[in-house]
Protein backbone atom coordinates (compact mmCIF):
# COMPACT_ATOMS: atom_id res chain seq x y z
CA UNK A 1 0.00 0.00 0.00
CA UNK A 2 1.56 3.33 -1.04
CA UNK A 3 2.51 5.65 1.77
CA UNK A 4 0.49 8.86 2.05
CA UNK A 5 2.37 11.94 0.95
CA UNK A 6 3.36 14.37 3.68
CA UNK A 7 1.47 17.62 2.96
CA UNK A 8 4.51 19.62 4.12
CA UNK A 9 6.85 17.82 1.74
CA UNK A 10 7.53 19.86 -1.44
CA UNK A 11 6.88 18.34 -4.84
CA UNK A 12 10.16 17.36 -6.50
CA UNK A 13 9.86 16.59 -10.21
CA UNK A 14 12.63 14.43 -11.66
CA UNK A 15 13.54 15.78 -15.10
CA UNK A 16 13.55 19.56 -14.43
CA UNK A 17 15.50 19.14 -11.19
CA UNK A 18 17.88 16.72 -12.88
CA UNK A 19 18.73 19.50 -15.35
CA UNK A 20 19.23 21.88 -12.41
CA UNK A 21 21.55 19.33 -10.79
CA UNK A 22 23.52 19.26 -14.06
CA UNK A 23 23.72 23.06 -13.91
CA UNK A 24 25.06 22.94 -10.35
CA UNK A 25 27.54 20.16 -11.14
CA UNK A 26 28.97 22.09 -14.10
CA UNK A 27 29.28 25.20 -11.93
CA UNK A 28 31.03 23.27 -9.17
CA UNK A 29 33.56 21.74 -11.57
CA UNK A 30 34.09 25.14 -13.21
CA UNK A 31 35.06 26.62 -9.82
CA UNK A 32 37.28 23.61 -9.09
CA UNK A 33 38.96 23.94 -12.50
CA UNK A 34 39.66 27.64 -11.91
CA UNK A 35 41.22 26.81 -8.53
CA UNK A 36 43.42 24.18 -10.20
CA UNK A 37 44.47 26.71 -12.82
CA UNK A 38 45.43 29.22 -10.13
CA UNK A 39 47.50 26.58 -8.30
CA UNK A 40 49.30 25.50 -11.48
CA UNK A 41 49.98 29.09 -12.58
CA UNK A 42 51.29 30.30 -9.21
CA UNK A 43 55.03 29.69 -9.08
CA UNK A 44 57.96 31.10 -7.12
CA UNK A 45 58.67 33.50 -9.99
CA UNK A 46 55.10 34.82 -10.07
CA UNK A 47 51.82 34.17 -11.85
CA UNK A 48 52.27 32.40 -15.22
CA UNK A 49 49.05 32.82 -17.18
CA UNK A 50 50.02 30.45 -19.99
CA UNK A 51 50.05 27.55 -17.51
CA UNK A 52 46.50 28.33 -16.35
CA UNK A 53 45.01 29.08 -19.77
CA UNK A 54 43.82 25.50 -20.56
CA UNK A 55 42.10 25.34 -17.16
CA UNK A 56 40.32 28.66 -17.71
CA UNK A 57 39.14 27.62 -21.16
CA UNK A 58 37.75 24.38 -19.72
CA UNK A 59 35.98 26.36 -16.97
CA UNK A 60 34.40 28.63 -19.60
CA UNK A 61 33.02 25.62 -21.46
CA UNK A 62 31.59 24.28 -18.19
CA UNK A 63 29.85 27.63 -17.56
CA UNK A 64 28.39 27.49 -21.09
CA UNK A 65 27.16 23.96 -20.29
CA UNK A 66 25.51 25.34 -17.13
CA UNK A 67 23.68 27.88 -19.32
CA UNK A 68 22.30 25.04 -21.44
CA UNK A 69 21.17 23.03 -18.41
CA UNK A 70 19.56 26.17 -16.94
CA UNK A 71 17.66 26.73 -20.17
CA UNK A 72 16.47 23.12 -20.25
CA UNK A 73 15.20 22.94 -16.66
CA UNK A 74 12.77 25.81 -17.13
CA UNK A 75 11.62 24.55 -20.52
CA UNK A 76 10.98 21.03 -19.21
CA UNK A 77 9.15 22.34 -16.15
CA UNK A 78 6.83 24.53 -18.21
CA UNK A 79 6.38 21.92 -20.93
CA UNK A 80 5.29 19.24 -18.45
CA UNK A 81 3.38 21.58 -16.12
CA UNK A 82 5.87 20.75 -13.37
CA UNK A 83 6.81 24.20 -12.09
CA UNK A 84 7.21 24.14 -8.31
CA UNK A 85 8.58 26.25 -5.43
CA UNK A 86 11.24 23.60 -4.83
CA UNK A 87 12.43 23.82 -8.44
CA UNK A 88 12.58 27.61 -8.25
CA UNK A 89 14.63 27.60 -5.05
CA UNK A 90 16.93 24.80 -6.23
CA UNK A 91 17.51 26.63 -9.51
CA UNK A 92 18.47 29.84 -7.73
CA UNK A 93 20.88 28.07 -5.38
CA UNK A 94 22.55 26.40 -8.36
CA UNK A 95 22.74 29.73 -10.20
CA UNK A 96 24.68 31.36 -7.34
CA UNK A 97 27.46 28.83 -7.93
CA UNK A 98 27.34 28.43 -11.71
CA UNK A 99 26.62 32.04 -12.69
CA UNK A 100 27.86 33.89 -9.61
CA UNK A 101 31.00 32.33 -8.14
CA UNK A 102 32.41 30.68 -11.27
CA UNK A 103 32.35 33.64 -13.71
CA UNK A 104 33.42 36.17 -11.07
CA UNK A 105 36.49 34.09 -10.17
CA UNK A 106 37.20 33.53 -13.85
CA UNK A 107 37.15 37.22 -14.70
CA UNK A 108 39.14 38.16 -11.59
CA UNK A 109 42.01 35.77 -12.35
CA UNK A 110 41.97 35.56 -16.15
CA UNK A 111 41.41 39.21 -17.11
CA UNK A 112 41.29 41.88 -14.40
CA UNK A 113 43.93 40.40 -12.09
CA UNK A 114 46.33 43.07 -13.37
CA UNK A 115 44.36 45.83 -11.66
CA UNK A 116 46.13 47.47 -8.74
CA UNK A 117 45.77 45.87 -5.33
CA UNK A 118 42.74 43.66 -4.78
CA UNK A 119 40.39 45.64 -7.05
CA UNK A 120 39.75 42.57 -9.19
CA UNK A 121 38.58 40.55 -6.19
CA UNK A 122 36.41 43.43 -4.95
CA UNK A 123 34.74 43.62 -8.36
CA UNK A 124 34.17 39.85 -8.23
CA UNK A 125 32.65 40.17 -4.75
CA UNK A 126 30.29 42.94 -5.87
CA UNK A 127 29.22 40.82 -8.84
CA UNK A 128 28.37 37.84 -6.61
CA UNK A 129 26.46 40.05 -4.16
CA UNK A 130 24.40 41.67 -6.93
CA UNK A 131 23.74 38.26 -8.49
CA UNK A 132 22.48 36.85 -5.17
CA UNK A 133 20.24 39.90 -4.66
CA UNK A 134 18.93 39.48 -8.21
CA UNK A 135 18.04 35.85 -7.51
CA UNK A 136 16.38 36.70 -4.18
CA UNK A 137 14.26 39.36 -5.88
CA UNK A 138 13.37 36.87 -8.60
CA UNK A 139 12.07 34.37 -6.02
CA UNK A 140 10.08 37.02 -4.15
CA UNK A 141 8.31 38.19 -7.31
CA UNK A 142 7.69 34.62 -8.48
CA UNK A 143 6.05 33.75 -5.13
CA UNK A 144 3.57 36.63 -5.42
CA UNK A 145 0.04 35.85 -6.62
CA UNK A 146 -0.57 36.73 -10.30
CA UNK A 147 -2.15 40.07 -11.07
CA UNK A 148 -3.50 41.65 -14.27
CA UNK A 149 -0.98 43.61 -16.29
CA UNK A 150 2.09 41.75 -15.06
CA UNK A 151 4.28 40.77 -17.99
CA UNK A 152 6.73 37.91 -18.43
CA UNK A 153 9.68 40.33 -18.70
CA UNK A 154 12.67 39.95 -16.43
CA UNK A 155 13.41 42.88 -14.12
CA UNK A 156 17.15 43.42 -14.36
CA UNK A 157 19.64 41.46 -16.41
CA UNK A 158 19.19 37.69 -15.79
CA UNK A 159 22.24 36.25 -14.04
CA UNK A 160 22.78 33.46 -16.64
CA UNK A 161 23.08 36.16 -19.31
CA UNK A 162 25.50 38.15 -17.16
CA UNK A 163 27.58 35.01 -16.62
CA UNK A 164 27.45 34.19 -20.32
CA UNK A 165 28.62 37.69 -21.20
CA UNK A 166 31.53 37.54 -18.73
CA UNK A 167 32.57 34.05 -19.83
CA UNK A 168 32.31 34.75 -23.55
CA UNK A 169 34.22 38.02 -23.16
CA UNK A 170 36.94 36.21 -21.19
CA UNK A 171 37.00 33.49 -23.84
CA UNK A 172 37.51 36.16 -26.50
CA UNK A 173 40.23 37.95 -24.54
CA UNK A 174 42.10 34.69 -23.97
CA UNK A 175 41.82 33.90 -27.68
CA UNK A 176 43.32 37.24 -28.73
CA UNK A 177 45.92 37.31 -25.94
CA UNK A 178 47.19 33.75 -25.81
CA UNK A 179 50.77 34.85 -25.29
CA UNK A 180 50.54 38.59 -24.72
CA UNK A 181 49.11 39.33 -21.27
CA UNK A 182 49.64 43.09 -21.42
CA UNK A 183 46.03 44.24 -21.74
CA UNK A 184 46.87 47.91 -21.29
CA UNK A 185 43.78 50.07 -20.87
CA UNK A 186 41.53 47.11 -21.63
CA UNK A 187 41.84 45.84 -18.08
CA UNK A 188 40.04 48.99 -16.88
CA UNK A 189 37.38 48.64 -19.59
CA UNK A 190 36.74 45.02 -18.64
CA UNK A 191 36.70 45.87 -14.94
CA UNK A 192 34.14 48.58 -15.64
CA UNK A 193 32.09 46.14 -17.71
CA UNK A 194 32.00 43.72 -14.77
CA UNK A 195 30.81 46.49 -12.45
CA UNK A 196 28.21 47.56 -15.03
CA UNK A 197 26.86 44.00 -15.26
CA UNK A 198 26.55 43.91 -11.48
CA UNK A 199 24.46 47.10 -11.48
CA UNK A 200 22.34 45.89 -14.41
CA UNK A 201 21.35 42.75 -12.49
CA UNK A 202 19.81 44.80 -9.66
CA UNK A 203 18.44 47.52 -11.94
CA UNK A 204 14.85 48.02 -13.13
CA UNK A 205 15.76 47.53 -16.80
CA UNK A 206 13.33 45.14 -18.46
CA UNK A 207 14.68 42.19 -20.44
CA UNK A 208 12.59 39.74 -22.47
CA UNK A 209 12.25 36.24 -21.05
CA UNK A 210 11.36 34.45 -24.33
CA UNK A 211 9.25 32.09 -22.21
CA UNK A 212 6.59 32.05 -24.93
CA UNK A 213 9.04 30.53 -27.40
CA UNK A 214 8.27 26.81 -27.34
CA UNK A 215 7.35 23.81 -29.45
CA UNK A 216 4.21 25.52 -30.76
CA UNK A 217 5.87 28.81 -31.66
CA UNK A 218 5.27 29.56 -35.32
CA UNK A 219 8.15 30.54 -37.57
CA UNK A 220 8.80 31.39 -41.19
CA UNK A 221 11.18 29.76 -43.69
CA UNK A 222 13.32 32.90 -43.61
CA UNK A 223 13.53 32.77 -39.80
CA UNK A 224 14.55 29.10 -39.87
CA UNK A 225 17.27 29.80 -42.44
CA UNK A 226 18.54 32.76 -40.39
CA UNK A 227 18.63 30.71 -37.17
CA UNK A 228 20.47 27.88 -38.92
CA UNK A 229 22.94 30.37 -40.37
CA UNK A 230 23.62 31.86 -36.93
CA UNK A 231 24.11 28.37 -35.48
CA UNK A 232 26.63 27.42 -38.18
CA UNK A 233 28.56 30.68 -37.75
CA UNK A 234 28.58 30.19 -33.97
CA UNK A 235 30.05 26.69 -34.27
CA UNK A 236 32.62 27.78 -36.84
CA UNK A 237 33.70 30.92 -34.95
CA UNK A 238 33.14 29.66 -31.41
CA UNK A 239 35.68 32.05 -29.89
CA UNK A 240 33.92 35.16 -31.19
CA UNK A 241 30.20 34.45 -31.66
CA UNK A 242 29.24 33.74 -28.01
CA UNK A 243 30.45 37.25 -27.08
CA UNK A 244 28.47 38.69 -30.01
CA UNK A 245 25.27 36.85 -29.04
CA UNK A 246 25.39 37.66 -25.33
CA UNK A 247 26.32 41.29 -26.10
CA UNK A 248 23.36 41.52 -28.48
CA UNK A 249 20.93 40.42 -25.75
CA UNK A 250 22.47 42.81 -23.23
CA UNK A 251 22.29 45.80 -25.60
CA UNK A 252 18.82 44.86 -26.88
CA UNK A 253 17.23 45.24 -23.46
CA UNK A 254 19.34 48.22 -22.42
CA UNK A 255 19.43 50.34 -25.61
CA UNK A 256 17.16 49.02 -28.39
CA UNK A 257 14.04 47.62 -26.73
CA UNK A 258 12.86 50.79 -24.93
CA UNK A 259 12.48 52.55 -28.29
CA UNK A 260 10.67 49.77 -30.17
CA UNK A 261 6.88 49.83 -30.65
CA UNK A 262 5.06 47.23 -28.56
CA UNK A 263 3.91 45.36 -31.69
CA UNK A 264 7.48 45.01 -32.94
CA UNK A 265 8.62 43.85 -29.50
CA UNK A 266 5.99 41.11 -29.43
CA UNK A 267 6.92 39.93 -32.91
CA UNK A 268 10.62 39.76 -32.07
CA UNK A 269 10.03 38.04 -28.73
CA UNK A 270 7.27 35.68 -29.94
CA UNK A 271 4.83 37.07 -27.37
CA UNK A 272 1.07 36.87 -27.86
CA UNK A 273 -0.72 40.19 -27.92
CA UNK A 274 -3.08 39.06 -25.14
CA UNK A 275 -0.45 37.35 -23.02
CA UNK A 276 -0.13 38.47 -19.42
CA UNK A 277 2.37 36.06 -17.95
CA UNK A 278 4.02 36.35 -14.59
CA UNK A 279 7.05 38.54 -14.08
CA UNK A 280 9.97 36.23 -13.36
CA UNK A 281 7.54 33.44 -12.56
CA UNK A 282 8.31 29.78 -12.82
CA UNK A 283 11.61 27.98 -12.88
CA UNK A 284 13.19 29.63 -15.89
CA UNK A 285 16.56 31.38 -15.86
CA UNK A 286 16.71 33.96 -13.10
Amino acid sequence: MPRERDPDEPRIYLLPNLMTAGNLACGFFAVLTIFNGILVATTQSGYVFEAAQPYYEKAILLIFASCIFDLLDGRLARFGGQESPFGREFDSLADVISFGMAPSMLMAKAVVFELEGDIGWWLACIYVLCGAIRLARFNCIAAMPPRPGRTSDFTGLPIPMAAGFISSLTYLVIYFNETDRNLGAWKYVLGGAMLGLSLLMVSKVKYPSFKKVGWRTRGTPLLIVAAAFVLIITVRHHHIMPAVLFSSYLLYGLVVRPFLPVRVQRELEAENADADGDDDAGSGPA
